[in-house]
């Protein structure tokens, strides 16, 4: 498989216009933008729905499929945009998709010396082999395959500190001890080679393949370093995604099958009645368009399903290891958070009880102005299943800028393991 980071980027045209696409589970978006002013302004939105073949959990099982809906979302959005897309960043989730924080301890020989270039490339690369090994022997025990090969998708510095002292920029500090922590997603690579394959086949060059719930998590909330916190829950068509963010770093993301189809296929067995019917039929009662009597049946038909997805919910958040608090706010996106019993249940159960929260935690939906640098100029991007793609488009933007020393470090570990 060809480098994520294409060696293409050093001949790019002078005015590049890219594509942030979410294949999701439900629904393929296209997002098709510019880069103005370290911005991304959305000038084509397109939408195709998926069949029920497509895809299965967040991961393509029909490659020709799903590149038939790919092409019918992007001429939609390259339409309205009157112009070509030349480069794209493409969404990966699914419960294969593992996404962790690992953290390096180093004891330095010579403390007075001061840190260089040398060093930290040393500690990176440490860091980065120690999550590889680590997602590789996971990934093994959860497939029963000992030699699945998995590739590096996305890698982020979390926290760096000397002595017990956070710094963002170790050179030429001295000190003891040095701990470095970085976030790293990894997939297997049959998924990444589908991915691959779609954009080769839609004629564009790939940019990215960024795991979903990291796009999302790193495009909300303020860009000044240490504050934010927040558990970010995605839920798309077949799969739900939960991050957590504790003092502007990413710890981690988990992923569990359940999504809108669950619930879907709940309605379609009770209502004795096809997906397609019973999926109108969720739709409606999202908007609150049902009349009582029917909107009874299908509440009391999504509860014990709601539960379900409760629990689903409860088990990833208690894989969060530590002795820190979790966040106590909670933001929701993806089409499947419109049902009215998924933010109910998180707001009236007591679930959060067997967990490590200072307080009941606050729910709240992200909303499109809230995605950090995106700017949408056709007016479509509207709900919360429009923060992914969104989130897909900001995360083109770090890609594309200039780096930090110690960032430009991790990039090129990155590529060393991604090759």
């Amino acid at each position: 498989m060809k480098q994520l980071i294409s060696s293409a980027l050093k001949r790019k045209p002078k005015d590049p216009v890219y594509v942030a696409l979410d294949i999701g589970t439900e629904f393929v978006k296209a997002l098709v933008f510019k880069i103005e002013n370290g911005k991304a302004v959305v000038k084509g939105v397109g939408r195709q729905r998926q069949r029920l073949g497509d895809m299965h959990g967040g991961a393509v099982t029909d490659i020709s499929g799903c590149v038939e809906n790919c092409a019918k979302a992007l001429d939609v959005a390259e339409e309205e945009a009157g112009m070509i897309s030349d480069y794209c960043v493409i969404g990966i989730a699914g419960e294969l998709v593992k996404g962790a924080t690992t953290t390096v301890h180093y004891e330095r020989l010579k403390p007075k010396t001061r840190i260089d270039y040398g060093e930290l490339k040393n500690i990176v690369n440490k860091v980065q082999w120690k999550a590889f090994d680590a997602v590789r022997q996971q990934l093994a025990w959860e497939t029963g395959h000992e030699e699945i090969d998995v590739k590096l998708v996305n890698a982020s510095i979390v926290d760096v500190k000397i002595d017990g002292y956070r710094v963002t920029n170790p050179m030429g500090f001295q000190g003891k001890d040095v701990s470095v922590g970085i976030f790293n997603a990894f997939a297997p690579l049959v998924h990444l080679g589908a991915l691959q394959t779609i954009a080769n086949d839609l004629d564009l060059e790939l940019l990215s393949i960024a795991a979903e719930p990291y796009a999302v998590a790193k495009s909300v909330g303020s860009e000044e370093a240490g504050e934010f916190s927040a558990i970010f829950i995605d839920i798309g068509g077949g799969t739900s995604d939960v991050a957590v963010v504790r003092n502007g770093g990413l710890e981690g993301t988990k992923m569990f099958a359940i999504g809108g189809r669950s619930f879907t296929k709940r309605l379609s067995q009770v209502l004795n009645t096809s997906f397609a019917k019973a999926e109108n039929i969720k739709l409606a009662y999202s908007k609150g368009d049902l009349e009582k009597d029917s909107e009874k049946t299908v509440r009391e038909a999504l509860e014990a399903d709601t539960e379900v997805w409760l629990s689903g919910v409860e088990l990833a958040l208690s894989e969060f290891s530590g002795v820190e608090l979790l966040p106590s706010r909670i933001l929701l996106c993806g089409g499947g958070s419109a049902l009215p019993e998924i933010k109910k249940a998180l707001e009236t159960s007591n679930w959060y009880k067997d967990l490590p929260f200072a307080r009941k935690p606050k729910v709240s939906f992200i909303k499109p102005e809230e995605v950090n640098n995106v700017v949408d100029k056709t007016g479509k991007l509207k709900n919360q299943q429009d923060i992914t793609p969104m989130g897909l488009a900001n995360l083109s933007l770090s890609i594309e800028a200039e780096e930090d020393v110690l960032p430009g470090i991790l990039s090129k570990a990155a590529k060393a393991m991604q090759n």
